[in-house]
């Protein structure tokens, strides 16, 4: 870390604030994603993370947008993640052109392959049907990322969901080494061997569901109700919450986070204000592991590329 210390130097020189809104929602309400962006704001939140097939684009956009023509804040001041869904793999750059476009904005700072699966284009939902596979070429995608770098619509691109197998495997062919890797990571989801690979090659790791996804149809209250996690927390006068953000934030992770609800998202940014102890880094470490975004719907046995759960992750689940 340099300069601000609520900020981590990625590999393309680019610092992303350690604490990011997320605007996945089930529900997708337009006016209530566009009312928590302009809330987060006002507490200082500065990085916002969003993707095509979340649909919360043109909401995150407009408070956005609403912010920087009031002068509340500069887009230089922001950064914002965006995702390349697995229909559009066999054209990155127009896929972007769309997000912007969405978005009401010229470049985006981090923009991720969603997930190593592709999709037909037509394929315009998030659970796909085994009719809507297509065959996977991740050089062919890859070079359409790295050509949305070069024609200055994005400042770094990265991946999602990806094992360090899959990142070693298209290190074999990237000219740019993905900036970031963002995967499901709370302290029942630690991810020690991505982590590690992802530091040895000066990759940065982006936790999502970085308190297990609560509130979202597939999440869970298990890391928040873990009685570790709470003995922690009161040792420290902390919340759940704050624990589980910061165990992610002293593994050198920066933590997407999503709530619609004021006091959470006070409650949330909290954690950069937490010192977690050496004792409480090993309590977390003995804690069950359990991973919760399985991904079974990009698995089945005859148009998937992954005919197994363990193929998908590679043995890392």
């Amino acid at each position: 870390m340099r300069g601000n210390k609520n900020e981590v130097r990625l590999n393309n020189g680019v610092d992303i604030p350690i604490i990011g809104f997320g605007t996945y929602s089930f529900e997708n309400d337009s006016r209530t994603t566009q009312h928590a962006v302009q809330m987060a704001l006002q507490m200082g939140y500065k990085h916002f993370d969003t993707a095509h097939i979340y649909g919360s684009e043109p909401a995150l956009g407009n408070a956005l947008c609403d912010a920087m023509s009031n002068g509340l804040i500069e887009r230089e001041s922001l950064f914002i993640t965006s995702k390349l869904w697995g229909s559009h793999h066999h054209d990155p750059v127009s896929a972007l052109k769309q997000t912007l476009t969405n978005l009401g904005m010229e470049y985006l700072d981090m923009y991720l392959v969603h997930w190593p699966v592709k999709l037909k284009p037509w394929v315009s939902h998030p659970l796909p049907k085994e009719d809507d596979f297509d065959k996977l070429d991740m050089e062919t995608t890859w070079a359409g990322m790295e050509k949305c770098l070069e024609m200055g619509l994005c400042r770094g691109i990265g991946v999602s969901n990806f094992s360090s197998k899959k990142i070693e495997n298209l290190l074999t062919f990237a000219s740019v080494t993905p900036a970031l890797n963002q995967v499901e990571m709370h302290p029942m989801w630690r991810q020690k061997k991505v982590r590690d690979y992802c530091r040895e090659n000066k990759i940065h790791v982006s936790a999502y569901s970085a308190l297990g996804g609560p509130g979202n149809f597939w999440g869970s209250t298990a890391v928040l109700d873990n009685p570790i996690i709470h003995s922690i927390s009161l040792r420290h006068n902390a919340t759940p919450a704050q624990v589980a953000l910061r165990w992610g934030m002293s593994r050198g992770a920066s933590v997407i986070v999503k709530s619609f609800n004021e006091e959470r998202l006070k409650e949330n940014m909290g954690a950069l204000d937490l010192k977690l102890e050496d004792r409480d880094i090993l309590e977390i470490e003995k804690m069950e592991e359990s991973k919760i975004m399985r991904g079974e719907c990009y698995v089945n046995q005859s148009t998937s590329p992954y005919k197994t759960i363990q193929e998908l992750w590679d043995d890392e689940i």
